[in-house]
């Protein structure tokens, strides 16, 4: 990287039992050793051994500031693959600002966003999709979102993609040889297992692409619509599943008339459950517009409860949800959920639909039975083959790289079928190279890019 040496608070803002000052760059040990004083006669931080721990003083002059460790980390073994000293002292806003101005006043200038974590990526510890990961990492809240960041961290993405670019550049380089030779109409590339490999990775795109729903609802909440007719007990039902009073509950209908949402953490994956207006034929121009918003909550949804009594027949069940998959439009998840069975001691006949992913049975109001109704919506999670192993995209920028490889990726397709000249063709599968590369960053190299990318990270990562 640079020649400046970087210095910044990494630990969260205010005050606290304990913060950490971090510091990297060719003269980290030097500008350290300005304010750092041992307790050992003779020490030398530049010399001692890497990943070790050491007390200490800061001083400035003869002033004591506070008691410290300092970790010293020599490169390349390092976060930033520089020379790194961590400085752990005592959570107090005056020491962490003090400390800051003694390493700045010695050599040292302030970080950047991301700064560290970007000398990392330019220093060869990460790729950018890595790099990427450690932001989500910071930001998530959640198990599921937990573990996405982390896998990623750990170049399973990154190894997904390595390798198709690896099959792709053997072929690649057949076809390019190809046009050394083009006036001989050789073949070096054997099309027919060209042909199926291009057929692989296009699968293998798709599906990650396609997981980028799943990925996306993880990392910001799965959005769960309650949906039904007015006093089936959507507001009960909400306010039984957060355990606090979040909607009112009347018996007048169309008491809600506006989605409430709030968010609940069910097995280390966040839930936004959105409560809405009720469903039904009304003159109430305000209530009108809530099952207008109703609908377009039933869209942005990827689970939907539809809430029925437990005693409604089943033509009337079936032509609501009918309904409901008219205008709630897109591929959802639907629990269908008959209410009020302490008023009854009907089952219910269950409903043969495909739309239908589960049926349950609860009482709202007593809180019966709402452990099966979140087991059936953490089911209608997992359905989508969530494994914690499988490479989930959560980064928008890495969605669209796949969409513009994935079109290159057919144009190539295409082509073979039509018979275009060798370097039509490796014009569109190196392009689907570069879309691939351009996520794990192998051929990013602008500032304009990466200032973009690591201006979005905390001071001091």
């Amino acid at each position: 990287m640079g020649e400046d040496t970087i210095c910044a608070i990494s630990t969260s803002s205010g005050n606290g039992a304990i913060a950490l000052v971090r510091i990297s760059g060719p003269e980290t040990f030097s500008i350290v050793s300005e304010i750092f004083h041992s307790t050992k006669k003779g020490f030398d931080l530049s010399v001692q051994q890497s990943q070790t721990l050491h007390f200490g003083e800061i001083r400035e002059g003869e002033t004591l500031i506070d008691e410290v460790l300092v970790s010293v980390f020599k490169n390349p073994h390092t976060y930033t693959g520089e020379d790194l000293v961590e400085i752990s002292c005592h959570g107090s806003l005056y020491i962490q600002q003090k400390i800051l101005h003694l390493l700045v006043s010695s050599g040292a200038r302030l970080a950047m966003p991301g700064e560290f974590t970007q000398r990392a990526y330019l220093n060869g510890k990460m790729d950018l999709s890595q790099a990427e990961a450690v932001a989500d990492l910071i930001a998530s809240s959640n198990a599921a979102a937990h573990q996405i960041a982390m896998n990623q961290m750990r170049g399973g993405f990154s190894h997904e993609l390595n390798g198709l670019r690896a099959d792709l550049l053997q072929f690649i380089s057949l076809i390019e040889l190809e046009l050394d030779f083009s006036e001989e109409e050789v073949e070096f590339a054997d099309r027919t297992a060209l042909r199926k490999l291009l057929e692989k990775i296009a699968q293998v795109i798709q599906k990650l692409i396609q997981s980028f729903e799943l990925g996306n609802a993880i990392k910001n909440g799965v959005p769960v619509a309650i949906i039904g007719e007015p006093n089936v007990g959507k507001s009960t039902l909400l306010n039984a599943l957060l355990n606090e009073e979040k909607a009112i509950v009347s018996e007048i209908a169309g008491t809600t008339r506006d989605a409430i949402e709030d968010t609940f953490n069910y097995q280390g994956i966040l839930y936004r459950f959105i409560d809405t207006a009720g469903l039904r034929h009304t003159t109430d121009t305000i209530e009108n517009l809530g099952i207008e918003r109703t609908y377009q909550k039933i869209k942005q949804a990827k689970i939907v409860l539809a809430l029925f009594n437990a005693t409604d027949p089943e033509e009337k069940i079936q032509a609501s949800l009918q309904q409901i998959l008219e205008k709630g439009g897109g591929q959802k998840k639907i629990i269908l959920v008959r209410n009020k069975a302490d008023l009854t001691v009907n089952e219910g006949t269950p409903i043969k639909s495909n739309a239908i992913f589960s049926e349950v049975t609860i009482s709202a109001k007593f809180h019966h039975s709402l452990d099966k109704l979140l087991r059936a919506i953490s089911d209608a999670t997992q359905s989508d083959a969530l494994e914690m192993g499988d490479v989930i995209v959560s980064n928008i920028r890495h969605l669209e790289a796949l969409k513009n490889a994935l079109s290159s990726l057919q144009r190539a397709m295409e082509g073979m079928e039509s018979g275009v000249t060798h370097d039509f063709l490796a014009m569109d599968i190196r392009e689907v190279i570069h879309y691939l590369a351009g996520i794990t960053g192998s051929e990013i190299t602008t500032d304009e890019v990466l200032g973009n990318i690591f201006g979005q990270f905390c001071i001091g990562k």
